[in-house]
């Protein structure tokens, strides 16, 4: 069982950034691929980036060389680092853990609750 709590979503201008926080609880939590979601209303929730045990790391082109993902296992911790924010990146960002797919996506067993991103134009 594996509990995931996000923060550091928020309000921010178009070209700026904001850095997203997970903090997991459970002892296996550096066996989990770990992985960030973003839906806006109406639409499906969509993939966005995901980080193996090993480090390697797959993101959707939409956010491909703007957005880092990270994580701690040592403070069983998960990051996205945003930069160069845009008004279609905002969303509610979800931290999830699970496993890679052969498509270079995710499948969540968990989700945590998610975080407000709004970018304003």
């Amino acid at each position: 069982q594996v509990q995931l709590v996000e923060s550091g979503g928020g309000l921010v201008q178009a070209g700026g950034s904001l850095r997203l926080s997970c903090a997991a609880s459970g002892r296996t939590f550096g066996t989990y691929s770990m992985g960030w979601f973003r839906q806006t209303p109406g639409k499906e929730r969509e993939f966005v980036a995901y980080i193996r045990s090993s480090g390697s790391t797959s993101y959707a082109d939409s956010v491909k060389g703007r957005f880092t993902i990270s994580r701690e296992n040592a403070k069983n911790a998960l990051y996205l680092q945003m930069n160069s924010l845009k008004p279609e990146d905002t969303a509610v960002y979800y931290c999830a853990a699970g496993v890679t797919t052969h498509w270079g996506t995710m499948a969540a067993d968990y989700w945590g609750q998610g975080t407000q991103v709004t970018v304003s134009s």
